[in-house]
């Protein structure tokens, strides 16, 4: 969620899926999976088996390659990958629980554009904010509202700049015009997401990562930081520690796949919300080398970053995750998230890389070949 800063990072998911004979005959490769932890909080939306129809697996080659990509990171990661078409999937360590960070913001947009569908708000409706209103870390919404002490807007505009610039402030202020997190939390059960928590906004969530307590005071000034930093290093250590292994925000890779097919099949909003969402999503600034930096020309990304703390020199969160579409039309859901690492930018950037293009190969290959079982 939040954006780079002092003492944050980023998380990594990838997502894709492809066709596959329903006659294939090949015997399912099994990976162990850590067990899934149920955060008590209420901030986190209760984990539950969701009844789900088995999978298409994956043509042999990618699903390899993903297995190779997987393997062969320095750090916790998960990767899934879904054909939204042919409606195979493919997916590295995609079952466990990963910080989403920025992320969620994806699940506040969903709420506020259902809630328009539903005549419940108004997305030209105004919207004023004040110095109540700001967050932490990416802010950039913040320099308006310092300049005059308040700043008027509509949700519209708050749920545009929470996608494209990762705006902290602008997303929770727009959560708090839909009804909250639990408003989030009901879409995200109403809709059958799956796996995905959400936690209580910017400013309690992070503060709890950090081992603080929230204070108004900390939104301006870097006095977060200040109060971070002046925190013993075996709190916030502790801290810290207990996000990673109970991420109050965490998701599975595999339910946030399945999430982007259905909202580009336009399962979850009406179809001017769908395009006007994945049209956003299409103008996302951040991570230009996440993600996109593996496109090839002609295809497109429809996607959102998450970038979390970092305390050591290691990494909770760094995300990207989105739709990848094709000249021909054909798409594909992606998300390469990264639990824990410690491992440079660029390796991570690369590991996202290699997973698009891995996707792109398969496409152009024709959706044919060898299959395999891919759920690891």
């Amino acid at each position: 969620m939040t954006s780079l800063g002092k003492g944050l990072g980023i998380g990594l998911v990838v997502i894709a899926a492809a066709q596959v004979s329903a006659s294939a005959a090949t015997q399912p490769r099994h990976h162990p999976k850590a067990a899934v932890t149920h955060h008590k909080s209420a901030a986190a939306t209760p984990h539950k088996a969701f009844a789900k129809p088995a999978a298409l697996p994956a043509p042999r080659h990618l699903a390899n390659r993903i297995d190779e990509l997987g393997r062969g990171f320095s750090g916790r990661v998960g990767i899934a990958v879904k054909s939204i078409d042919d409606g195979w999937e493919t997916g590295w360590r995609d079952n466990d629980l990963y910080p989403q960070q920025s992320v969620s913001k994806l699940w506040v947009s969903i709420t506020a554009l259902d809630a328009a569908d539903r005549g419940r708000i108004d997305l030209d409706d105004k919207v004023t904010l004040t110095r109540s209103d700001l967050t932490l870390f990416h802010q950039p919404i913040a320099a308006e509202v310092l300049d005059d002490g308040s700043y008027t807007t509509t949700l519209g505009d708050l749920m545009k700049r929470a996608i494209t610039t990762s705006d902290n402030t602008a997303n929770d202020r727009l959560m708090r015009a839909v009804g909250g997190a639990s408003a989030v939390r009901a879409m995200i059960a109403r809709k059958g997401l799956g796996s995905i928590r959400f936690a209580n906004g910017e400013r309690d969530m992070q503060s709890r990562i950090a081992g603080l307590t929230w204070r108004q005071s900390y939104a301006v000034g870097g006095k977060f930081f200040e109060a971070r930093d002046k925190l013993p290093i075996k709190k916030r250590s502790a801290a810290f520690q207990r996000y990673i292994a109970d991420p109050y925000d965490g998701a599975a890779p595999s339910a946030i796949v399945d999430a982007l097919a259905s909202l580009k099949r336009g399962e979850l909003l009406s179809r001017a919300s769908t395009e006007r969402l994945l049209d956003i999503m299409g103008h996302t600034r951040t991570g230009p080398n996440r993600l996109k930096g593996g496109l090839q020309p002609g295809w497109t990304l429809s996607h959102k970053t998450g970038t979390g703390q970092e305390l050591g020199g290691v990494q909770a969160g760094y995300n990207d995750i989105g739709i990848l579409t094709a000249p021909d039309g054909r798409s594909y859901a992606v998300a390469v998230m990264i639990k824990k690492t410690s491992t440079p930018l660029r390796v991570r950037m690369t590991l996202m890389n290699n997973v698009v293009e891995a996707v792109i190969e398969q496409h152009d290959r024709g959706h044919g070949g060898n299959i395999a079982s891919t759920r690891r």
